[in-house]
């Protein structure tokens, strides 16, 4: 009986190819297709079980997301979800198929030169999928908002006041009469669409602000919304996407995760840096930037700050505080030394996602 076998899946919504490798041998010992079903895949792991008791897997992380990891993980096996892109790929190798792929992942795994991805609990997944839809409706909205307004532009409406969607614009938009039933028929169907996300987006930020005040949140939340421009869906975001902070050794590993570190290409005496990598999690990425962008100034004393860093520690104020005042200056350093606002604000980012990693390993000295 050989001592393990390592099971390489490549897996689509339908059916599973899979390739068998045991650690003595250099083929596959078998190759196939199941059906993507619990009491197939449950069947194909027994038969693997009682050959050979030490079985391991691993696919690709993607649309099929972590269901297949935790029912192996139930049927007692090791399983390692691997991240697409630090798949090792052979640039001369051009023939792909679904059996290929399933054999190479058993070589890489058995060769343990897969990088796993962070497998969320159900709970933190359920969240992270809420927070989602919350972003889906902003954006939604607006597209929605955008389409009213090439409609009205077709329509030889223009609207002279100063700030579009405040009350006043709003009341304008109601009271308009086009040149025909239709057009007006038009005009309220994209109102009432508008209207109705406004009041999903609304009634789900509120739910948002429920969870985050859970007990297995909310000291954390609280935390990260120290640092001007975190608010609690970033907060959340963070927590539910990240997991536990501490597997990143060092503040560059966490920054090099969300790609905002600069990319590199050097040969001999030449050195060339690049723009950043935008490699590992784009969304949370997204959202550190948007963040960054409220470092143009920053004022310790105000208001909204003070009362979100009411009942912290002071230390975890000092923390931000420090961050606060030299990311402000890294901002305005930059934009004065002529780099464009867009540059100035990735910097900015890339460092303050290393004060927050510092605020959830409690380095805040």
């Amino acid at each position: 009986m050989n001592s393990v076998r390592y099971i390489g899946m490549d897996v689509d919504k339908q059916k599973i190819a899979v390739s068998v490798l045991a650690d003595n041998e250099r083929e596959s010992s078998f190759e196939g297709v199941i059906a993507n079903e619990p009491a197939k895949i449950a069947w194909f792991v027994e038969r693997q079980k009682s050959q050979c008791e030490n079985v391991v897997a691993t696919y690709e992380a993607g649309f099929c997301g972590f269901e297949l990891y935790r029912q192996l993980t139930d049927l007692g096996v090791a399983c390692l979800v691997a991240a697409p892109g630090l798949i090792p790929r052979k640039p001369g190798d051009r023939v792909k198929t679904d059996r290929r792929d399933a054999r190479k992942l058993a070589k890489d795994l058995r060769n343990d030169e897969l990088t796993g991805v962070y497998v969320p609990t159900r709970e933190d997944e359920q969240v992270r999928d809420y927070l989602r839809l919350y972003e889906d409706f902003k954006s939604d909205l607006r597209k929605a908002k955008q389409r009213l307004q090439h409609f009205l532009l077709r329509h030889g409406q223009h609207y002279d006041g100063k700030t579009k969607w405040s009350q006043r614009h709003k009341q304008w938009l109601r009271s308009l009469e086009l040149d025909s039933p239709l057009a007006n028929e038009a005009l309220s169907e994209y109102l009432c669409h508008i209207v109705d996300l406004e009041e999903k987006i609304r009634r789900i930020a509120e739910r948002i602000e429920s969870i985050a005040g859970e007990s297995r949140y909310a000291e954390k939340v609280k935390t990260l919304k120290a640092f001007k421009g975190v608010e609690t869906l970033i907060a959340l975001s963070f927590i539910v996407e990240i997991g536990d902070f501490r597997r990143f050794s060092r503040a560059e590993q966490f920054m090099a995760f969300l790609g905002l570190v600069p990319s590199e290409h050097s040969s001999g005496n030449r050195r060339r840096v690049g723009s950043i990598t935008k490699a590992g999690n784009s969304h949370l990425r997204r959202l550190l930037v948007e963040a960054a962008w409220h470092y143009h100034s920053y004022h310790a004393t105000s208001k909204r700050l003070m009362t979100r860093r009411q009942g912290l520690a002071a230390q975890v104020i000092t923390y931000a505080n420090r961050a606060g005042r030299r990311l402000n200056k890294k901002y305005l350093r930059l934009v004065f030394a002529g780099k464009p606002s867009q540059v100035a604000a990735t910097a900015v980012a890339r460092e303050l996602a290393g004060f927050l990693w510092g605020a959830m390993v409690e380095k805040i000295a």
